[in-house]
């Protein structure tokens, strides 16, 4: 069987070096070259570590229009890397215990006929046996209690908003297509503005609003190209997030975001 046409911005990919977003998790510098491409996979190397990688190619997305100083290749998945290859990145959730079912109540829970001694009244040993089934289904109904709370707690992250802790949410108004320009004639001038470059090849651009209690996150290869990908609250905690063509979001993204 002969090999499949090689779409264009696979020979793009063989002649420099690129970044994919969203970045495959657990692997330190996101810079990448194309080593052999196959069927229905493309080997890569990583440029810093030489870690080489088989990624299918049905996970692949578009090729960003700007490609100073790195091209960008969109993954249609969030991955990471594991046991030598990668792996669509999954979210753990907390499995709640089902709750105690009604024939493991106490015995002497049910009523008695009038003017009738309770069964533990003449025999200790039953109820001794029912105090220990009262303090079993305490216990049990404390634990599915934390249980719920914390499956509420997990569950809060894949959410479009993950907390508001702004005294404003005129956030909600940004979109990944907004620029510094359109971030302004939205929300003011901003009272901070700083940079942080990432490995050399994007920029992280943080704009500070003191009196709304949050911050602005601008990604993009220069000052001109960056583009809203989210905001922080004032302790750095995600509050929103946006969603990309390719059906992932930013959020993992600002999460491993460190503060600058």
């Amino acid at each position: 069987m002969s090999a499949p046409p090689t779409p264009p911005f696979i020979e793009q990919m063989s002649r420099r070096t690129f970044s994919f977003f969203p970045p495959i998790l657990n692997v330190e510098h996101n810079e990448w070259r194309l080593r052999k491409t196959a069927w229905s996979e493309i080997l890569v190397v990583n440029a810093k570590s030489d870690l080489e990688v088989w990624i299918p190619r049905r996970l692949l997305g578009d090729v960003s229009s700007v490609d100073e100083p790195v091209m960008i290749v969109g993954l249609n998945k969030e991955l990471e890397y594991k046991a030598g290859a990668v792996w669509p990145h999954e979210r753990r959730v907390i499995e709640m215990p089902s709750a105690p079912h009604a024939a493991d109540r106490p015995l002497d829970s049910a009523p008695t006929a009038a003017g009738a001694r309770p069964a533990h009244a003449t025999r200790g040993g039953n109820g001794a046996e029912s105090r220990v089934g009262r303090l079993v289904a305490m216990v049990l109904g404390v634990g599915l209690l934390v249980c719920c709370l914390a499956v509420f707690v997990f569950r809060v992250g894949p959410l479009r908003t993950v907390q508001f802790t702004a005294t404003d949410q005129d956030f909600l108004t940004l979109s990944r297509n907004d620029d510094y320009f359109a971030v302004v004639r939205k929300l003011g001038p901003p009272a901070e503005d700083r940079w942080r470059e990432k490995g050399g090849e994007l920029q992280y651009r943080a704009l500070g609003y003191p009196q709304r209690h949050y911050f602005v996150i601008l990604l993009g290869t220069d000052r001109n190209n960056a583009r809203y990908i989210g905001a922080l609250d004032g302790n750095w905690r995600v509050i929103h997030y946006v969603d990309l063509p390719n059906g992932a979001s930013t959020a993992s993204m600002l999460r491993a975001l460190e503060k600058f």
